[in-house]
């Protein structure tokens, strides 16, 4: 097998993150609403700051799990170049899905600044799309690639809602 080498990780991370969150959280978003406000929002800025606030956080925590999975598991979250660690770092030790959740954010943020109900479906879609795709494919596949210490990091951190702590993994 081949040693992956980081800096392929991160040119694959990198293009993959403009094209696949770059168009959920992005393009989509901006075909169903032109980036127009749908109507008057009551104290109009308090949702539009809220909404820039989950968008901001949204997209650093989306920028660190990419750097996680390129620097750490030495791969990238395409499941055709998956990472060869499994990665337990960082957001990983609150939440399984960091990714998911990110997008989400940024997606529901989006609906606060534009007032979108549209967006709020979309992300709920999304969600779903999101929770099928984990459990039906990245979750068989994680158990199968990384055994035991999968197992014990699935028992340990949730899937959608993070620890109010972080989880120290067990030493090897």
């Amino acid at each position: 097998m081949r040693k992956r080498r980081p800096l392929w990780a991160v040119l694959g991370s990198l293009v993959f993150l403009v094209l696949a969150p770059g168009t959920v959280a992005g393009l989509i978003p901006f075909w169903l609403t032109g980036w127009r406000v749908e109507g008057p929002v009551w104290g109009a800025s308090i949702p539009r700051v809220a909404g820039a606030g989950v968008i901001t956080v949204g997209l650093v925590s989306l920028l660190d799990s990419f750097a996680r999975f390129a620097f750490v598991g030495l791969g990238t979250p395409v499941p055709v170049a998956p990472p060869t660690r499994l990665v337990v770092s960082g957001q990983y030790r609150y939440v399984r899905n960091p990714m998911y959740v990110a997008i989400l954010a940024i997606v529901m943020g989006q609906g606060l600044v534009l007032w979108s109900g549209a967006l709020v479906r979309y992300a709920a879609l999304l969600w779903f799309l999101f929770h099928m795709f984990v459990v039906l494919y990245e979750e068989p596949r994680l158990g199968s690639q990384f055994g035991a210490s999968y197992e014990a990091y699935r028992r340990n951190v949730r899937r959608w809602w993070p620890r109010i702590r972080p989880w120290d993994p067990p030493r090897a």
